[in-house]
């Protein structure tokens, strides 16, 4: 049996992505896909809590530097090799046209599908993500 949860507020705020660089990834996440700086702060011993985030409402992304061999492995491969991040656009071609000419590396041209016209693409690491524009 399971009880009801409280009622309240809740929202997925921020999302981790392994990277291999603070800076790398900073500058690549703000001439690429155009998200604004967050946060940049020193934790001591080498580590920063970075966040950024694209104009708008939803998660933020918490570039997180990769620790240990372990963590190094999953640079770039954090969903086993799935789509794992969704970039939700107002205007599709406009935002296409600008990552492709920022080297924003496109896996498929654009198609369309019931549910918006979609394009995966990767990140500086290798993540694979949608462009999407949904149909309302």
């Amino acid at each position: 049996m399971s009880e009801v949860f409280p009622a309240g507020v809740r929202r997925i705020a921020t999302v981790a992505v392994v990277v291999a660089d603070y800076d790398e990834a900073i500058a690549w996440y703000t001439r690429c896909l155009g998200f604004q700086p967050v946060e940049d702060v020193a934790l001591g011993e080498g580590k920063r809590w970075v966040v950024v985030a694209a104009s708008g409402a939803g998660a933020r992304l918490l570039l997180a530097k990769a620790e240990g061999q372990a963590q190094a492995a999953r640079v770039g491969d954090q969903t086993g090799g799935r789509v794992g991040f969704f970039l939700e656009t107002d205007d599709f071609d406009r935002d296409h046209r600008a990552m492709a000419a920022r080297g924003v590396v496109f896996r498929e041209v654009p198609r369309h599908e019931a549910y918006g016209t979609v394009a995966v693409f990767e990140d500086l690491c290798g993540n694979l993500w949608d462009l999407i524009q949904p149909k309302h």
